[in-house]
């Protein structure tokens, strides 16, 4: 499998909230990160749109996200 990445993802094991229409947040976790992505974690990926926002923890760092793979339980997103 190749991968196409623009930026190389660096290994982390940080928490997240994805949120999207004025909805309570989804808990996750962010297992790897780059400045244009990252791969995220959580119970289940059902319900979770195509677009919507990232809080990556403790540095209240906030991206914009869009889905570029799924799986049942993880996440790989583009910021933008």
């Amino acid at each position: 499998m190749s991968d196409n990445r623009v930026a190389h993802r660096h290994r982390t094991y940080k928490g997240g909230t994805i949120s999207f229409d004025r909805a309570a947040g989804i808990e996750c976790i962010v297992r790897n990160l780059s400045s244009t992505g990252a791969c995220l974690e959580m119970d289940s990926s059902f319900g979770i749109p195509d677009q919507f926002t990232l809080v990556i923890k403790p540095e209240a760092l906030v991206r914009s996200c869009h889905v570029a793979w799924r799986t049942e339980r993880k996440l790989g997103v583009q910021f933008g």
